[in-house]
């Protein structure tokens, strides 16, 4: 940069990137991005719920707002993180260090990976996806079994890795509810004449327009929700999936078959995050980040000068990520303010 660094941010996403437009309005900020270009998982999600937003919309968005303060570094891998004479020392893999008197870990999460969840026969049966690949189908506008087939029946199965002691997740990962409407909604239109069923243990819409976005699944595109957990699936001689479920809300079991089985899976902490937290002793016990205090300074941590935003430090949608940078930017500007 030729002049000294106020702010590391480490992580390009929703939050790293809300943080850097507020921050860079007054000070120099860098941002340390491991993927080859920013965005976090907004670079592999087509629309946003509830409105349906462009995904690579608000990517775009974030980009351009970004001021001449910040400097964008991508495909840079940090390797180590430290506290020196009073200021953050970040180290990159190929030997570059960087300095400066505050640090944002805006480093994300990752999709819990379905294959843990081997009654559900992901990796072993050809039509059981993830919701992350459904969303990849619903980009390009085609949704096709593996034998190049439109399926006429889907089934959803959702908390996949969430609320789930077998895996050792307790937590609820807020968002596998909503991307089940936000996605049934989307097949429907793609598959009109497609059935559609989705098990769920409870649904939570506590956002703004997010019940409106389930009733209307239901009353507009008649999607079957189905309260019930199921207990495991099996593959027919045509690679059709067969579902055993219960409905505990009629104390009956269920069975069926379906062209196309998606496994909503939830959000676990990104190797990153976990790295990070357990190294500098702010770990919760699933690898999240622990801020300060959850209710006076959440974006803070107990090392000064070292701040947590967005969904390394919990489960959390897009619009929440967002704010969650904006805040973080403001407990960091206050910080400057008071230590510069």
């Amino acid at each position: 940069m030729g002049q000294e660094i106020h702010t590391i941010i480490i992580g390009g996403g929703p939050a790293g990137l809300a943080a850097a437009i507020r921050l860079g309005r007054h000070h120099r900020v860098l941002i340390l991005e491991k993927e080859a270009e920013c965005g976090g998982k907004l670079n592999q999600w087509d629309k946003l719920f509830p409105d349906f937003e462009d995904a690579k919309t608000v990517r775009q968005t974030l980009l351009q707002r970004l001021p001449e303060n910040v400097t964008v570094q991508t495909s840079a891998n940090v390797t180590e993180v430290a506290q020196e004479s009073g200021k953050w020392k970040v180290t990159l893999q190929n030997g570059e260090t960087h300095i400066a008197p505050t640090l944002l870990l805006a480093t994300g999460f990752e999709p819990f990976n379905a294959i843990r969840k081997e009654e559900y026969g992901y990796g072993i049966y050809p039509n059981v996806i993830t919701s992350v690949e459904l969303e990849s189908m619903i980009a390009k506008g085609e949704i096709l079994t593996r034998e190049g087939k439109k399926p006429q029946s889907v089934a959803y199965i959702q908390c996949v890795g969430s609320r789930d002691e077998k895996v050792g997740n307790h937590f609820c990962s807020v968002n596998c509810c909503i991307c089940a409407v936000k996605q049934s909604i989307e097949v429907k239109q793609l598959l009109p004449q497609a059935n559609q069923f989705c098990f769920y243990m409870d649904l939570r819409m506590s956002g703004r327009n997010y019940e409106e976005r389930y009733r209307e699944s239901q009353e507009k595109y008649h999607v079957n929700f189905i309260r019930g957990r199921v207990s495991e699936t099996s593959v027919t001689a045509n690679n059709q999936i067969l579902v055993k479920a219960e409905d505990t809300l009629l104390s009956r079991p269920i069975k069926m078959k379906v062209d196309l089985l998606v496994l909503m899976v939830g959000m676990e902490p990104s190797p990153s995050t976990r790295q990070f937290a357990e190294k500098l002793g702010i770990s919760d016990p699933y690898g999240y980040f622990v801020s300060q205090n959850s209710e006076t300074a959440d974006n803070a941590t107990v090392h000064k000068g070292l701040f947590v935003a967005g969904s390394a430090k919990r489960p959390m949608p897009v619009p929440q990520a967002l704010k969650e940078g904006e805040a973080a930017a403001c407990e960091i500007a206050g910080y400057l303010s008071d230590n510069l």
